[in-house]
């Protein structure tokens, strides 16, 4: 087990279990498991990250996901037989849905890495799912992030340098990088793809700034527009 004032790792099947306290989410538990089900528990949501294949089951669907998958499942749902890493927010509810990573990410990060958004903020600043993905011969600057970290190593080997050292990196590993962590990933012969569950973001949709208010166009202005504030929906309502 890794326990770096930095960086956190350790094999998920040796019963992975955090709990923060306090994130800008809310209060975060997360759980590592194997064999039975895990459900989970009411309110919120959580984000299940397999190691091995496994079914996750909502009221809504069932979804086979293998190893690269990922889910967003409500409350009472639960992942069944298998091992992986579950990360539930009691305070936060994300959007309920499955999907599998791809081999490279779709966006430019840092020092040759690419990165997917696998599942977006629903509204600005809330959390978010990501995809990392390091070619080998990476040697990412060291870095900070204004928020915990924390996923599973997907596939490949690489290593997390820290002040305090480096660390081995290894497919089915849970991580977690503390706010203001100082890390760097580095690869060498191998490439190495990262599963990266944030709390928070700068980054995603706003009630007066969304696809389908700004592409609303009403005599011809969009919607988003200061000139049709009367217009726009002031309370969600069921």
């Amino acid at each position: 087990m890794i326990d770096d004032a930095h960086f956190q790792g350790h094999d998920i099947l040796h019963d992975v279990s955090i709990n923060i306290a306090d994130s800008p989410c809310g209060p975060i538990h997360v759980w590592g498991w194997q064999g039975g089900a895990r459900h989970v528990p009411n309110p919120g949501s959580a984000v299940v990250l397999p190691i091995t294949p496994m079914v996750v089951e909502t009221q809504m669907f069932s979804a086979w996901i293998g190893v690269g998958g990922y889910a967003c499942v409500p409350s009472t749902a639960f992942a069944g037989q298998g091992a992986g890493l579950m990360i539930y927010t009691p305070k936060f509810t994300g959007v309920t849905q499955a999907g599998r990573v791809e081999m490279t990410g779709r966006l430019k990060y840092i020092d040759g890495c690419s990165d997917t958004l696998l599942i977006c903020p629903p509204v600005w600043g809330q959390p978010c799912l990501n995809h990392l993905h390091l070619p080998a011969g990476i040697h990412q600057t060291e870095h900070v992030h204004p928020s915990d970290r924390i996923g599973i190593i997907l596939g490949g080997h690489g290593q997390c340098w820290t002040p305090a050292g480096k660390y081995d990196l290894t497919p089915g590993m849970f991580w977690r990088i503390p706010t203001g962590g100082k890390h760097s990933f580095h690869t060498f012969e191998d490439s190495l793809d990262v599963l990266a569950w944030h709390p928070d973001s700068e980054f995603g949709p706003r009630h007066d700034d969304h696809p389908m208010l700004s592409r609303t166009i009403v005599d011809d202005v969009p919607a988003n527009d200061e000139r049709h504030r009367a217009i726009r929906t002031t309370e969600i309502r069921a």
